[in-house]
């Protein structure tokens, strides 16, 4: 049977320091591929503020810390899981980290929206755009070309 649910709305956030781009593994799930941070927007809650949170959340970056560069737009993402077809609204926004942080850390997200018991451990790391810049799991890589670092601008989408 298919789906026909309008799909979820999620936030995608690529975290830029000059020509850096903040990426992350699951430390116990590989196989999840490397990513930027992102989830689920709340019920009734603002598109922007949710870009903020999610990017808090999954990195342990202070919102402080975080300026609002902009949205450089959406797409709908459609996936297979567990119950079959799905999709999600993905809102791409961009981040620009202020502060000063290591080039590798460890973080634990202690609210995962996928309902996962206890803490997800993240390594975070910088990566230079785009020499370093990995193909992004799911897809989270189709906004870059958006994103204001202009070396970035140069991969095109994606590899």
């Amino acid at each position: 049977m298919e789906k026909h649910e309008s799909p979820r709305d999620k936030v995608v956030i690529y975290i830029a320091q000059g020509d850096k781009l903040l990426v992350f593994r699951h430390t116990e799930h590989p196989e999840a591929g490397i990513q930027v941070p992102a989830g689920t927007v709340g019920p009734g809650e603002d598109l922007n503020m949710a870009a903020i949170r999610e990017a808090c959340e999954e990195t342990g970056l202070s919102e402080a810390e975080l300026e609002l560069r902009g949205k450089l737009g959406e797409d709908v993402h459609h996936f297979e899981d567990a119950d079959g077809p799905s999709s999600v609204r993905r809102h791409f926004y961009h981040l620009e980290f202020t502060g000063t942080s290591p080039n590798n850390w460890l973080h634990y997200e202690r609210d995962p929206s996928d309902c996962t018991l206890g803490p997800i451990e993240f390594e975070l790391y910088w990566v230079h755009c785009p020499d370093e810049l990995p193909v992004l799991a799911g897809n989270q890589g189709v906004m870059l070309s958006k994103l204001k670092i202009t070396r970035c601008r140069e991969l095109g989408a994606v590899r």
